[in-house]
């Protein structure tokens, strides 16, 4: 279990949703993890965040009626300083999308994509530092990047953030871990063609339960969709899901828990 402090660069800090009905996406959620929720950040339009034993887990934002884009989980790396961090990721070949903006006295973000057009986060912390909470069931409990391929997009993360990127040496398995400060904060998992056409590269978000099964169940009872059953995997015991308006994440019971 670990609390919020000041995340070192490149630390994955917070995940938020956007969506197009936020009340029923609370709702599922709800259901899910036993999330409950209080008023953030309106610059962007309504945003709430998610609580779990009175700690901050996660955020859930309302998409403009006329924005008729895609829902998905987006993940935030943390930053010392979220405007030089976006002048690097354009000169390393990624795109600004939104920002860097204020949101109130919480800090400073930025939304954009890497080279190959995973969208992900840049947070500069103030008031907020980010997710409170990371262990216990119903918190988000680690981040992966889904791509074409780890040696380019690995170059691009490890020069605009810092990482340590240690590559699995395989032939057949394309996988990198991302360190900070020595330790491992996130990973690349390069799967070629394989990748669903309707997402392409992006970031996954694994969410902890205490029985995948269960949860997975659930899911589908909730209105979401399991787009991989549950199975056995080096992490734990792993689902693909995704909520009623679409977005993707993944369920794990961890072995080390």
């Amino acid at each position: 279990m670990t609390e919020a402090a000041r995340r070192s660069p490149g630390t994955p800090c917070w995940v938020s949703l956007m969506v197009h009905g936020i009340d029923a996406t609370q709702e599922f959620y709800q259901a899910l993890f036993g999330w409950e929720f209080v008023p953030g950040p309106q610059q962007l339009g309504p945003y709430v965040r998610a609580l779990l034993g009175g700690r901050e887990v996660a955020g859930i934002g309302q998409l403009p009626p006329d924005r008729h884009l895609s829902t998905a989980w987006t993940t935030y790396l943390a930053a010392r300083d979220a405007d030089e961090t976006a002048e690097s990721i354009r000169c390393c070949g990624g795109t600004v999308a939104v920002g860097p903006l204020d949101a109130g006295e919480a800090g400073r973000l930025v939304i954009c994509a890497d080279p190959a057009g995973a969208v992900f986060g840049v947070w500069e912390a103030e008031a907020h530092h980010g997710t409170a909470l990371a262990g216990p069931a119903g918190t988000p409990v680690w981040n992966e990047l889904l791509t074409y391929e780890t040696a380019t997009v690995g170059k691009f993360y490890r020069t605009v953030f810092g990482y340590e990127v240690e590559p699995v040496v395989s032939a057949d398995f394309d996988y990198a871990t991302l360190h900070v400060d020595g330790r491992p904060v996130a990973s690349l998992h390069g799967v070629g063609e394989a990748l669903p056409r309707d997402r392409g590269p992006h970031w996954m978000t694994y969410f902890e339960v205490d029985d995948v099964d269960a949860a997975a169940g659930l899911v589908a009872e909730l209105g979401g969709q399991v787009l991989r059953p549950p199975r056995d995997g080096t992490a734990g015991r792993l689902a693909l899901v995704a909520d009623p308006e679409g977005a993707v994440f993944t369920l794990v019971r961890s072995r080390d828990r």
